[in-house]
């Protein structure tokens, strides 16, 4: 098996995670506190938007090889082992379909760069 593949193995499998986790966050026999942060990491990850975006040289792709990863193996501790495998095995048939986009992720991740943006041109026009 080659690098190539290997990656693109990687990467799947993070997908499916991922989406195992969105539906884990809806499950009602799920801790609060393990919902919340899957919501969060879920959220991020589905984003077609990144906050750090991956121009930037290095950690553009820092997030997405750090972070979410990351995110997901905190959150998949949480989750109740036979309600995590029962998540993976709709999420294999789910994504036989294709990959959903967060939307409301994407307009959280856009609201922060706004604020952000509208921060610095009041701390640029105050200092001046």
């Amino acid at each position: 098996m080659d690098a190539r593949s290997k990656i693109r193995s990687w990467a799947s499998k993070l997908k499916a995670e991922t989406y195992a986790l969105y539906l884990a966050s809806r499950d009602p026999r799920v801790p609060w506190y393990a919902k919340a942060l899957a919501v969060c990491v879920v959220g991020y990850a589905l984003s077609p938007i990144d906050l750090i975006p991956d121009f930037i040289p290095v950690i553009g792709y820092l997030d997405d090889l750090v972070v979410v990863p990351a995110g997901l193996a905190v959150a998949i501790k949480l989750i109740p082992v036979p309600v995590l495998a029962e998540c993976r095995e709709r999420a294999a048939d789910v994504l036989a379909e294709g990959m959903p986009v967060s939307r409301v992720a994407a307009a959280i991740v856009i609201g922060t760069w706004l604020l952000l943006a509208a921060l610095c041109v009041f701390l640029i026009v105050r200092a001046f």
